[in-house]
């Protein structure tokens, strides 16, 4: 009886570690299928434009990529956005450097930023600004922080309208907002119509190139308005954004100028625009506030 009894007693305690085993197995796939899940809703959302902002999509991604190190993972994220060198750079040195570590540049390189951007915003400044930099914004809130008295136009950047979340967030901050139609941009950069002419621009930029930037479309347009009104336009931006490649210009969705449009009309919705560096006085960067050749001698030196 004893004998028979431990037999018993022995088959069902290992009955115990099998199923658990099982339950382990199980539980894998339903991990993975999650972790797929968060990474490919990351990717949708940085080729939607769910994620704003170079900044923004450089961390997204490298989030995504930590899910998934792999290198179909970081095809993936790489062609969800083509003209953002600063996540290009983020997943480059990914593999080498930790997270932790990636993360921490962008506050480090954002806070020296400001104190730059500080230097260059003056008591009674309208600052103009176009769709929606991290970069730009963090920067003009730090500076309404420090006591600094001015005012921002902004464009409504369409289709999108990238730039209702800069209006937002500045006004959050107490800072003064006046918002433009994008067709009305001359006159905010101008005296025209009893406007108040803008004193700067502050713009962002998705890439850094040796011959200019490259920016939300419009861009160009405004540098071009600005030169000619002898306004000056300090791009406001991270150095991980500067790049020796060619970037494409992305082509966007056509239903995002006009859903269901007649077959036999032709449209265009280009995303960005190359800006010349001729129309820059200033790049103002973690690197300090340098005249566009001086920046790139000295970003060029860095790894």
């Amino acid at each position: 009886m004893t004998k028979s009894k431990s037999k018993k007693n022995s088959k069902k305690r290992g009955k115990g570690p099998k199923n658990s085993k099982k339950s382990q197995k199980s539980s894998k796939p339903e991990k993975t299928k999650k972790t797929n899940k968060k990474f490919n809703k990351i990717v949708k959302d940085i080729k939607n434009i769910k994620i704003q902002g170079a900044r923004n999509v450089a961390k997204a991604a490298l989030n995504a990529y930590f899910l998934k190190k792999t290198k179909s993972a970081k095809k993936k994220l790489l062609s969800s956005r083509p003209t953002e060198p600063m996540m290009q750079k983020v997943l480059q040195k990914a593999d080498k450097t930790p997270k932790k570590e990636l993360l921490a540049h962008f506050d480090i390189a954002q806070e020296e930023i400001n104190k730059h951007a500080l230097k260059i915003i003056k008591n009674g400044d309208i600052i103009f600004t176009h769709c929606h930099s991290t970069n730009v914004s963090n920067a003009l809130i730090h500076a309404k922080k420090q006591g600094k008295k001015f005012q921002v136009y902004n464009t409504e950047t369409r289709p999108l309208y990238q730039g209702r979340k800069t209006a937002k967030e500045l006004r959050k901050a107490g800072i003064k907002v006046t918002m433009f139609a994008d067709s009305a941009l001359g006159v905010a950069l101008s005296k025209e119509q009893g406007t108040k002419k803008a004193d700067k621009v502050f713009l962002g930029a998705d890439a850094l190139l040796k011959k200019g930037v490259i920016n939300k479309i419009g861009s160009e347009v405004i540098a071009q308005i600005a030169k000619n009104n002898k306004i000056p336009v300090h791009i406001v931006a991270d150095s991980w954004k500067f790049t020796k490649k060619d970037i494409p210009m992305e082509q966007r969705k056509l239903n995002e100028i006009w859903d269901r449009a007649p077959k036999n009309i032709k449209i265009k919705n280009p995303a960005f625009e190359f800006v010349p560096k001729k129309y820059i006085k200033t790049i103002i960067s973690e690197l300090g506030n340098l005249k566009y050749s001086d920046f790139v001698k000295k970003v060029s030196k860095k790894k």
